[in-house]
């Protein structure tokens, strides 16, 4: 069983130089999947990644969509297939299977539905129970600001940094990336990851 992730960026042509988010988000993708054949870029600004550690799915989309949002006026919409792999292409999109046919239909999906996250696994009580939680969740991440996204994106990077140690990196006070994980409300998303990792395992 593995997850694939399928995302796009919304208003991508909004902004004109691409390379300022199309960068970062490359590096995003390296840093959550440094095997660059599990994870691809395609159609200018949708991309694929496939994740074989099942319990990383939430914090791989935490990850993106802080990166992402670090780029004012930008957004991304994340779909999250859990399932078999029943084929391997020579590249990650003409891979296919249970976890690709999920992923794919629930981006599709999340255009319809006006959301930005959403899960397809084969257990239907559980993708209800998640997407419940992820539109609470996205009520905060949908609402970040540039800076509530880097000090997320900077916080996932270095798990066990002080807040004064991300403040050096920022080149802010301690006080301030408090206020700004406050905002983030980067506990509570931290707790989603948890509880999303547990009820994963039992899958």
């Amino acid at each position: 069983m593995v997850t694939v992730l399928t995302g796009d960026i919304i208003k991508s042509r909004s902004i004109e130089n691409q390379e300022i988010w199309l960068k970062p988000l490359k590096k995003a993708l390296r840093f959550v999947q440094p095997n660059d054949n599990l994870w691809e870029i395609y159609r200018g600004d949708s991309f694929q990644l496939e994740l074989q550690d099942n319990t990383k799915g939430f914090f791989t989309v935490v990850y993106i969509k802080s990166v992402i949002k670090m780029t004012k006026g930008l957004d991304v919409r994340l779909a999250l297939g859990l399932g078999e792999k029943s084929f391997e292409g020579a590249s990650l999109v003409e891979s296919n299977g249970e976890a690709f046919q999920f992923s794919g239909e629930t981006l599709e999906s999340l255009k319809k539905d006006k959301l930005n996250l959403k899960i397809k696994t084969p257990d239907q009580n559980l993708n209800a129970q998640l997407n419940l939680y992820f539109k609470f969740a996205l009520m905060v991440m949908d609402t970040w600001t540039p800076n509530s996204a880097e000090v997320v994106k900077l916080s996932l990077e270095h798990p066990n940094a002080l807040q004064k140690d991300l403040g050096s990196m920022l080149d802010i006070n301690q006080n301030a990336v408090s206020k700004r994980q406050k905002r983030a409300q980067l506990d509570s998303i931290l707790e989603l990851n948890e509880m999303y990792q547990q009820l994963i395992k039992k899958l």
